[in-house]
Order: structure tokens, then C-alpha cells, then sequence
């Protein structure tokens, strides 16, 4: 039987319907919360070990993302490690939880594909933590003004925001998998909990796991070990395994972007040092540029992810 009308009819209603359910939930308004509140706290501690440490720095804005001041870790470690749980918050009951309802085969007896119907859903949490990510940044940026006192100059904002675009992407990949998992499984409390093992497999376990297996593939040179060094093929192999995990990926791609003076992501060769000024700050253009393969992969990522449990939906009986 042939469809009639766009199968993207009813999208933004679908969207729309997230949207304002996500906004107005107890469980999105404590984990915003969470995350206001501990960046309030590490973006202040973040700016006393700067006026105390740092004299003079065009980058000060730059500086309250990846500065930590004891016993808190920097606002980019927590931002790296609570996305994904806000993200799988969002998403972990998004199919499951309207079969459990019954309302799924209702919804789909109006005029909504499927088709829309997941998308909606999928842009829906997406626009949820873009605002939220959004306001997270605003607030940074007032807070680094009232607590620093020198206004931000242009290139740093300009690379505050490529950030925020890679953290929105980033959400995104973990948005994709809870997405999955709410497909796959019919029960929330278990789309839930394989989407944080997952999580914290990846976060925890897997940079572990791609050192074990590297070194077990390239054992360690003995010229190299004797000199207290890594041998460079272990190492490649040990970061092309890591980057399998799109926690790496964020982390290496933001790194490249909040540290100016970033010129390789992975081993440096004296090629690449030939006429540079160590320390010399890399045009925000620059930056991008090695940035680029790492938010490539992540937004690869989110759509292969998605793509899967497209088709996996597809497939699904949806009768009550």
C-alpha cells in the first residue's frame, strides 16, 4: 500500500508534544538543576584559581571550562560526564513508554507515519537539551564577566560557540543510543539501565580495555621502555581503539578548540614543529580544522545509531 502525503506529516506536532513534556517534567527540571548548580559552583572555583595563578591571558573565557581548583574537577569534566546522563534521562522511555501506555498504535491511527513519529521524538530531546545547553552557556559567560571582570573578545566566543555545538552533537550521539535502546527494549527500567552500563563501559572501561588490547597486538619495544617511553605504534593503536568512544572524541575535539595552543591530537612529529612558536596560540580556523575528524565521527555516530533504530521501528509489530 502506497503512502499518501509526506511521511515527515505531523513532525512538528510530534516535536512539539516532546518538547513541552520534557520542559515541564520533574526529571528534566532536578537534573537541570544538577547541572546549574554544579556549574555555578567549579565555574567560580575555576575563576579564583585564575585571578590567583594567571597574570595575563587572551584567553580567560577559555580558561573557565578546563581550569580545576581542588578537591573540583574542571566544569568540562562534568559537562563530559552528565550530558550522557541527561541525554539517556530523556530518551530511555521515548517508544517503550507508549507501548506500555498503549497509546502508540492511537498515535499512529492519525495521520503520523512512523517515520515522524520517531524523528519527533529524536528532535524533540534534541531541541530539549540544546536549550538547555544553550542557557548553560550563557550563563558561564555572565559568570565569567561578573567574577573576571574583562569582557570576552570576540575569538573566544567564537570558539565558546563552536563548542556548545560540539557538546550539542555529542548529546546527540547519547539521545541516538537511549533512542535505541527504548526500541529494542519494551521495558523503561531496562532500556534505562543497559543504556547507563553502556555509558559507563565506555566512559570507564573501554580506555582500559583499548590499552590492554593494544599492547597485547604491539608489544612494547624494549629500546623505548628502557628510556621511560611508550612505543609509538602501541600508542596509535591504543588512540585509534579509544576513539571508538564518543566521550575520546569529545574530549579531544573540545581540547583542540579550548586550548588555543593545541596543534596535534595525537603524536607529534618534528615535521610538524618546524617554524611554529611554542605556545603561540592557532587561528580559531585552524583549530576547527583538527577538531574537525573527531565531530565528524560523533555526528557519524549519532546517525548510524539513529539509522539503526529507524529500522528496527520500522520493522516492530505496533498493535495494542
Amino acid at each position: 500500500m502506497q503512502r499518501e502525503g509526506s511521511a515527515f506529516q505531523g513532525l512538528g506536532v510530534v516535536m512539539l508534544k516532546e518538547l513541552s513534556d520534557h520542559l515541564a517534567s520533574i526529571r528534566f527540571f532536578v537534573l537541570e538543576m544538577l547541572v546549574l548548580l554544579i556549574a555555578l559552583v567549579t565555574v567560580y572555583a575555576a575563576a579564583q584559581q585564575i585571578k590567583d595563578t594567571t597574570a595575563e591571558d587572551p584567553f580567560l573565557l577559555l580558561k573557565l571550562f578546563t581550569t580545576s581548583r581542588d578537591p573540583l574537577p574542571a566544569f568540562l569534566f562534568w559537562l563530559s560526564l552528565l550530558v550522557p546522563v541527561i541525554a539517556i534521562g530523556l530518551a530511555f522511555d521515548s517508544v517503550n513508554g507508549e507501548y506500555n501506555r498503549r497509546t502508540l498504535s492511537r498515535i499512529l491511527s492519525q495521520p503520523i507515519y512512523r517515520d515522524a513519529l520517531l524523528f519527533g521524538k529524536f528532535f524533540g530531546s534534541l531541541i530539549t537539551l540544546t536549550i538547555a545547553l544553550v542557557v548553560l552557556w550563557l550563563m558561564v559567560i555572565g559568570l565569567g564577566l561578573l567574577f573576571l571582570g574583562i569582557p570576552p573578545g570576540g575569538e573566544e566566543i567564537a570558539r565558546s560557540f563552536v563548542f556548545l555545538l560540539i557538546t550539542i552533537i555529542y548529546a546527540g550521539v547519547w539521545l541516538a543510543l537511549s533512542l535505541l535502546f527504548s526500541i529494542l527494549f519494551r521495558s523503561a527500567a531496562t532500556a534505562a539501565l543497559v543504556s547507563l552500563g553502556f555509558w559507563l563501559f565506555i566512559y570507564l572501561i573501554w580506555p582500559i580495555l583499548a590499552e590492554v588490547i593494544a599492547t597485547a597486538i604491539v608489544p612494547p619495544d624494549p629500546r623505548y621502555t628502557a628510556l621511560g617511553l611508550q612505543t609509538p605504534g602501541t600508542v596509535e593503536l591504543q588512540q585509534i581503539l579509544a576513539r571508538f568512544s564518543p566521550s575520546t572524541l569529545f574530549a579531544e575535539a573540545v581540547v583542540a578548540l579550548l586550548d588555543p595552543t593545541t596543534r596535534s591530537l595525537g603524536p607529534i612529529y618534528l615535521s610538524q614543529l618546524q617554524g611554529a612558536v611554542l605556545g603561540a596560540p592557532l587561528p580559531i580556523g585552524e583549530s576547527i580544522l583538527i577538531a574537525w575528524p573527531q565531530t565528524v565521527g560523533m555526528l557519524a555516530g549519532a546517525i548510524l545509531l539513529f539509522v539503526i533504530g529507524y529500522v528496527i521501528f520500522q520493522r516492530q509489530e505496533v498493535r495494542a
